[in-house]
């Protein structure tokens, strides 16, 4: 029996009563509640059974297409009881890419969470050859008069509470018979080029990585409570979940990552994965709060952040004794202003925040450290079960994404990509060995299509995605993401996508924050109302332009942004102009906005 069949079983024999998972209700109104290690267990029993009943056997897949909720963790657990394997769909995703997920893995049945989905899988379920049941998790949802092949989720558990012995016995027999080299997951890429492929990742697989992080992290079953933010389809997310059921943590589960500040402040968690534009926002909301305060106030925060600085980069990082006069400090600064900013944000506290899924620039982790919020920035892809590399403590360095996980090796290949070898990497991709020989070469080494470098003390420095280093007419080479990651800084940018590629120089299309250029506009007295108004506002452009400038001062001229035009809207998943993961996807953008991009080329575009 592998070390995930049997562990939530054991983790109940162990806490019993103690709560292991707390979610939202389902209510227009929801409601924070519990749901003990006990009761998970027998709901995983429940699952298994159900599942057995209808037909799944080893290596049948089940696809999870919800937002994040008890049900999925359930799900994938009575899963592994059989030797399945789950097959997790982003929530925001299309029917197209739904039908290719569910076609490709060959999924037989299909969980759905809220109206949304099930409409979708109605609606694509003759496209599905395979697909034979649906289970609708949110009670909310109404299923369709003539849909005879739909159970809700109670009905689905109840259909374990009456399963035979001789269902009973095989669901044992499966459990007793699964090996660490059964697949455990087959998690789709969301794919910045052509179809997602599905990446397969073994018990083994999740076991090394469990190992590794155990060998570097700390945390404590007795406090700490991890709030789930990421998608539970995404691999980040995915594997620090199952990290925490394994060390007992609690897992307060986010169904709506847009009310994900508001579950912060009430939940209070002590750890958290999440992507940079999280904390992008985090950084820009408190520097606003403190934007109209009083001289004495800003004053007391310059203060405080350079006492933060100095004790928290300077010697806690290096761990190093600190200075009694400056611990003093501190422990001033972090009562007077620290604690109340933590607060304010909702970690009042803490242990550590792995961020990962892109860069972050070094002055908001600067600010971050300094105020006390733990961040822990990481490297990982889906093929490598997450994380490659991520910061030590102590020791961990600025400007890099930390050091390769016990375990893993990492080298750097031709043209700087990012090569890693290791148990954590993948099996292989699902349907496709042509395209696994392609990534997985004769040694074992993966490539992973990233750009970066390898400190003399080995840590790792992630530059580019391979793909999207731009080559201008000039050649010369410049990173997009480098310039998008120091813009996000500002809190009248909300989304970048730098163009260049083959062009003689660098232009970009920018998406703006409206929330906040509208009240700019107002201050300013300015009649704009509408987001097209704005947009093409000279006043609005030029102080844009003005805050652009500031933030690649100290680039190369090659490398800065020459002229740029305002969009009326962002981009989105929904238009495919964004991954699941809320990626560009650049040969999308590129394409949607080719007429718009060739005429910066060409002097045609015209602000007024």
């Amino acid at each position: 029996m592998n070390e995930f069949v049997e562990v939530i079983a054991s983790q109940a024999q162990r806490y019993g009563s103690r709560e292991a998972l707390r979610y939202q209700t389902y209510e227009d109104q929801p409601q924070w509640t519990s749901l003990s290690w006990t009761e998970f267990a027998d709901q995983i029993d429940m699952a298994s059974l159900s599942l057995c009943r209808y037909g799944i056997d080893r290596e049948g897949k089940i696809a999870i297409f919800t937002q994040n909720c008890p049900e999925v963790l359930v799900a994938h657990f009575g899963a592994f009881y059989n030797r399945a394997v789950p097959v997790p769909i982003y929530a925001t995703s299309s029917p197209e890419e739904a039908i290719h997920i569910i076609n490709d893995s060959g999924a037989s049945i299909v969980f759905v969470g809220d109206q949304q989905q099930y409409d979708i899988v109605r609606q694509i379920k003759g496209q599905c050859p395979a697909l034979g049941m649906i289970v609708t998790i949110d009670p909310r949802v109404n299923h369709d008069k003539d849909d005879d092949t739909s159970l809700t989720w109670k009905e689905f558990l109840h259909q374990g509470k009456t399963a035979s012995d001789a269902d009973k016995e095989q669901v044992n027999q499966r459990k007793e018979d699964s090996t660490a080299n059964d697949l455990m997951y087959l998690i789709y890429t969301s794919g910045t080029t052509g179809a997602a492929k599905g990446v397969m990742l073994t018990h083994s697989n999740f076991s090394a990585a469990m190992l590794g992080h155990a060998m570097r992290i700390t945390v404590d079953d007795k406090i700490d409570m991890s709030m789930s933010f990421l998608p539970f389809s995404h691999i980040f997310e995915l594997g620090w979940t199952m990290f925490c059921l394994i060390h007992g943590v609690r897992i307060a589960i986010n169904r709506d990552p847009k009310d994900i500040q508001k579950a912060v402040k009430e939940i209070n968690p002590t750890c958290m994965c999440s992507v940079p534009r999280f904390w992008e926002k985090v950084y820009t909301a408190i520097h606003d709060n403190f934007a109209d305060a009083k001289p004495v106030m800003k004053m007391l925060l310059k203060r405080a952040i350079k006492v933060g600085k100095k004790r928290n980069l300077k010697y806690v990082r290096r761990g190093v004794k600190v200075p009694t006069m400056l611990e003093k400090q501190y422990q001033y600064f972090n009562n007077k202003v620290f604690c109340k900013i933590r607060k304010a944000v909702g970690i009042s506290d803490r242990n550590f925040f792995p961020t990962a899924g892109a860069m972050l620039s070094d002055n908001i982790t600067e600010f971050l450290h300094a105020i006390g919020i733990n961040i822990v920035i990481g490297y990982g892809l889906s093929e490598t079960n997450a994380t490659v590399t991520f910061y030590p403590s102590p020791g961990w360095k600025l400007g890099t994404v930390g050091t390769p996980l016990p375990g893993v090796k990492v080298k750097i290949g031709a043209k700087h990509e990012i090569l890693v070898k290791g148990p954590t990497v993948m099996k292989g991709y699902y349907n496709k060995p042509e395209e696994t020989t392609k990534a997985i070469d004769a040694d074992g080494w993966f490539h992973t299509g990233d750009c970066g470098d390898m400190t003399q003390d080995g840590h790792l420095v992630l530059t580019e995605r391979l793909k999207d280093l731009y080559k201008t007419s000039n050649g010369k080479y410049v990173a997009p993401q480098v310039l998008e990651t120091r813009l996000a800084q500002d809190k009248f940018i909300e989304q970048v996508a730098v163009i260049g590629d083959g062009r003689k120089f660098i232009s970009a299309l920018v998406v703006p924050n409206f929330e906040n250029l509208k009240e700019y506009a107002e201050k300013n007295n300015l009649n704009l109302s509408s987001n097209e108004e704005l947009a093409n506002s000279k006043e609005i452009h030029d102080m844009i332009e003005k805050h652009i400038a500031e933030y690649q001062k100290d680039l190369a001229a090659f490398e800065r942004i020459k002229h740029f035009i305002i969009l009326p809207r962002p981009f989105s998943m929904e238009k495919g102009e964004l991954t699941n993961t809320l990626k560009i996807k650049r040969a999308v953008i590129n394409k949607r906005y080719a007429k718009l991009i060739d005429a910066i080329y060409t002097r045609e575009y015209k602000m007024h």
